[in-house]
């Protein structure tokens, strides 16, 4: 068995796989199209910022699963933070973060972060995590212990939630969650249930679905939130039925984003989704009745969420 905190990446995390979902390089990658070039900034926004992620010990998921993005929000002070560690339980072929046995959730964890915040003077904060199905609540105490941190330090920052599945403990991670509830309740299909075994081994659709219901059941008030990958297989009709899927629980907003290949021993990229199919497809999703819709090549679920959630998330009384 490995030693926690040792960080396992590429071939070594994919490799144990089984082998049946196991991904095989393509013979010849698909050749990027033109509307997936980035534009890096100039300045110095990018260093400043890894400076004080490094300083106060905290990890970002733009960094860790290599968001094409990263650029572009670091640059304007922005970043999606990703507490309880940098290794994750589970082995999805999709996902750059690395894989491991993590340590222990760390207690000043949430302080530190709460610290960042009030320095980079943010207004909105995502927070996210790795997979932590070592715990009995999947984390969500730490979640919790975040919210409170920033609110405590940052009282006019709003703060959106991007959380794992919590598997089979959905609700004893609810309970914690009451404790410290968020503007934003997230929680990413990532794909269609067809593609599931060999996109998100260890997950479960219908368990996904469940949680952003019973969420929504229990705070009717807060806006919930999922995204969806293109491109690594699914049908127009197969994303139109998850869609479809999230209304029926009672899910608000959307994001859906092409799917990018971290490298060579990651799922490969099926197909490159055209702008004006994304178009059609955000479309679909305001039909359906979602209140914000995002829906675009470079679109992921934290990009750019404050817009996101403009007009849904309640803003404080001015004191």
């Amino acid at each position: 068995m490995n030693s926690a905190g040792i960080p396992q990446r590429g071939w070594q995390k994919i490799s144990r796989l089984p082998r049946a979902i196991r991904p095989q390089p393509a013979a010849q990658p698909l050749r990027k199209p033109p509307w997936l070039r980035v534009r890096l900034p100039t300045g110095t926004g990018v260093a400043r910022l890894q400076a004080l992620l490094r300083e106060q010990r905290l990890h970002t998921v733009c960094e860790e699963a290599s968001c094409p993005n990263l650029p572009e929000c670091f640059s304007k002070g922005t970043a999606t933070f990703m507490i309880l560690g940098a290794l994750c339980t589970r082995r999805c072929p999709f996902c750059d973060v690395a894989h491991g046995r993590p340590l222990p959730p760390d207690t000043d964890e949430p302080e530190r972060l709460a610290t960042s915040v009030a320095r980079m003077k943010l207004s909105y904060v995502v927070i996210t995590s790795v997979d932590r199905d070592d715990l009995r609540d999947g984390g969500a105490g730490h979640f919790s212990a975040c919210i409170r941190a920033v609110r405590s330090r940052c009282p006019q920052a709003r703060v959106e939630i991007l959380v794992p599945d919590f598997k089979k403990r959905i609700p004893a991670a609810l309970r914690q969650l009451e404790t410290a509830l968020p503007d934003v309740f997230n929680h990413n299909l990532e794909t269609v249930p067809r593609l599931y075994k060999s996109v998100r081994p260890g997950a479960n659709y219908h368990g996904s679905l469940e949680l952003l219901q019973r969420f929504k059941e229990q705070h009717p008030h807060l806006p919930t939130k999922s995204g969806l990958m293109l491109g690594l297989g699914e049908s127009c009709a197969e994303v139109v039925a998850v869609l479809e899927d999230l209304r029926a629980h009672r899910c608000d907003m959307v994001t859906l984003g092409q799917y990018l290949q971290p490298g060579r021993h990651h799922l490969p990229v099926q197909r490159y989704v055209p702008p004006a199919e994304f178009a059609q497809l955000a479309e679909v999703a305001r039909g359906l009745g979602f209140s914000n819709v995002a829906s675009g090549p470079l679109v992921r679920s934290s990009y750019h969420a404050d817009r996101q959630a403009e007009g849904l998330v309640v803003q404080p009384e001015p004191h």
